[in-house]
């Protein structure tokens, strides 16, 4: 099996039959457009032009001016619309609507009036009533051939019909992708190994009465690789890989969705043992309520792929892998045992994941042999595996634009910035706010040094603008956090708030500004995480306190009542203002060093770790020759 081409045994001619239907439409359309124009035509009395000879146009005669002027008309034809036309006796000719009347036409008649009667049908009479029965016959026709197995068979002939040879976009194919092409999810990796074991040998899990999940959920956050995974099973077990999505499955008609899911289930059991992989199958599979009639098809689907996946045989070879960002959102029946009966929730890599997805991508690109993947993956907490892919692609970009032969440490911290904090900003901006701004992350640099040990070492410290960012202090952890002391909490909170300290010491305080804004927003962040939810505060105790943001409404604590909430408010108050104390005593007391090293900002704009280090310690700090050049061309 090369292609999803191949796998319908017949071809119909039914794109024949719908473009001749679509023809004779457009005839009866026309039709009726041109007659109908014909019949509303209003004809004006007076001469009209044509081919420079002049005709006198025909005027309306009412059936009163029939009667009235019987002896005056020359010439009458009656048609079977009961329109008469003629001339008068002048010669003028004209157009009349009348009632057939026997004494009308006597009267016409004693007046010397030639009247002649045409009931015969125009050409496009008889087109007008052919057409419809045309169409209709046509398409009968058309229809009955699909039911009668044109393309794989009564509906689902249909649907192949009405959206295409393969409607549900199945990707299918062995796929080349294993195990050795994932990386970062070596727990994830095991546990789908008996998957892998029993599409290679299921006579051994029948011999012992086992059975094999027939289904198996991935979850995780965007770019964690269930995909990849999913093909990694099929490449490592060699057999066929079917994949398709579950928007797929929804479409404008009514029941669409559930001829689709018996056709790709059908095509599945033709090729099995084989990997069905369904992505985003929250599209289709979210949970049914009683109150839920506005989505009929939907559910619908859904009931039509529980059957489908309850109906497997444990013998059949097929296993269905669906993955979803939502998990919380299907429904609990497609969850049961039978169905989906292994969940496997990917987590974003840690810390030796994150630098073996690198270590692996990196093989695609020419990265510097200086360059260290375990310090990139100690700066990239919380990236996902398609997060560090981007990275590296993102630095090799960086390199050609800036001539590198290769990939160096540079590049990939000026992507990594990019992506953290968005591009450089060549904005001017007054001196007196560079100023501010250098003194700003000075503070931040010296309480974190501060508190080195405590909270993460320090990586590097910019006054270049990114974003919505005028400055940074960047952290580089030395491992992944799983949790924080209460020692850590409050050494975090000073660090954030060190900034706005040390505007308020140098500055005074009605010069401090706004660019502590996020400073401040994080810092409630961790204070009101740590009291409501970690019970680090003795005043509200060991209290789980959920905050609330529903549908758009602002509510600010939940399951405590207005007093345990205003507790709450000023136990984060408190924290604060106590972090923010002691960020400015520290600032003051070493007013002299934090001034220092504001000012080598304001020189260099940029400062690694290692010479945050130097200034504060009062070493001598060398000049890089690179770094004058960048402040003369900014």
């Amino acid at each position: 099996m090369k292609n999803g081409k191949n796998l319908f045994r017949k071809k119909d001619n039914s794109k024949f039959y719908l473009i001749a239907f679509a023809v004779l439409f457009l005839a009866l359309v026309a039709r009726i457009v041109f007659v109908g124009t014909t019949n509303n035509t209003k004809v004006k009395t007076g001469d009209v032009a044509v081919a420079e000879n002049t005709v006198k146009a025909p005027i309306e005669l009412s059936f009163s001016d029939v009667l009235r002027r019987a002896n005056d008309i020359k010439t009458m034809e009656i048609n079977k619309d009961d329109v008469a036309t003629g001339v008068l006796k002048d010669g003028t000719p004209y157009r009349a609507t009348i009632t057939y009347n026997p004494e009308l036409l006597e009267k016409l008649s004693v007046g010397g009036t030639a009247v002649s009667i045409n009931r015969n049908d125009s050409t496009w009479d008889m087109i007008g009533k052919g057409l419809p029965i045309a169409v209709s016959v046509l398409f009968l026709f058309w229809l009955l051939r699909l039911l009668r197995g044109g393309s794989g068979g009564g509906a689902g002939g249909i649907t192949r019909s009405l959206i295409g040879q393969n409607p549900t976009k199945i990707t299918t194919g062995k796929t080349k992708t294993t195990f050795k092409d994932v990386a970062g999810i070596d727990s994830e990796k095991r546990r789908l190994i008996e998957v892998v074991e029993f599409l290679k040998n299921k006579d051994k899990f029948k011999s012992l009465g086992a059975r094999v999940p027939r289904g198996v959920l991935l979850s995780g956050e965007p770019g964690t690789g269930k995909t990849l995974l999913a093909r990694a099973v099929a490449g490592e077990a060699n057999v066929p890989f079917f994949a398709t999505s579950g928007s797929d499955f929804s479409g404008i008609i009514v029941g669409l969705g559930v001829a689709k899911i018996k056709e790709i289930f059908d095509l599945a059991k033709r090729n099995a043992p084989c990997i069905l992989f369904i992505d985003e199958i929250d599209a289709i599979g979210q949970s049914r309520s009683k109150h839920s009639f506005n989505d009929n098809d939907r559910e619908q689907t859904l009931n039509q792929l529980l059957i489908k996946m309850d109906g497997f045989a444990n013998d059949t070879g097929i296993i269905v892998i669906a993955a979803t960002n939502r998990p919380d959102m299907l429904d609990t029946a497609l969850l049961r045992p039978g169905r989906f009966d292994r969940q496997i929730h990917i987590d974003l890599p840690n810390l030796e994941g994150r630098r073996d997805i690198l270590d692996l991508h990196a093989k695609k690109f020419k990265i510097d042999d200086k360059v260290s993947m375990m310090d990139v993956a100690r700066g990239t907490t919380g990236f996902s595996g398609a997060d560090l892919e981007n990275l590296l692609n993102e630095s090799a970009l960086h390199a050609v634009r800036a001539g590198h032969k290769s990939v160096e440490q540079s590049d990939i911290e000026e992507a990594r910035d990019k992506i953290l904090m968005g591009p450089k900003k060549n904005r001017k901006m007054r001196p007196e706010d560079i100023k501010l701004t250098a003194y700003h992350e000075a503070g931040h640099a010296f309480v974190a040094l501060h508190y080195d040990g405590i909270v993460d070492p320090i990586h590097k410290a910019t006054i270049i603008p990114r974003g919505r960012a005028l400055g940074m202090v960047q952290h580089l952890p030395i491992d992944d956090k799983v949790s924080m002391t209460i020692e850590e909490v409050r050494a975090t909170l000073s660090v954030d708030l060190a900034g706005r300290a040390s505007e308020e010491v140098f500055f005074g305080k009605n010069k401090i500004t706004t660019g502590a804004e996020s400073d401040i927003a994080m810092a409630t962040r961790i204070a009101r995480r740590s009291i409501t939810t970690a019970g680090l505060s003795d005043k509200i105790g060991m209290v789980a306190i959920n905050q609330a943001n529903t549908f758009g409404q602002r509510i600010a604590i939940e399951n405590a009542s207005e007093k345990t909430a205003e507790a709450v408010d000023g136990e984060i108050k408190t924290w604060l203002d106590n972090a923010y104390k002691d960020a400015k005593n520290l600032i003051t007391k070493n007013k002299a060093r934090v001034e220092k090293l504001a000012k080598a900002l304001l020189d260099k704009e940029t400062l690694s770790g290692e010479e945050i280090r130097e200034i504060i310690s009062d070493k001598k700090v060398v000049a890089k020759k690179t770094s004058k050049k960048s402040n003369a061309k900014k």
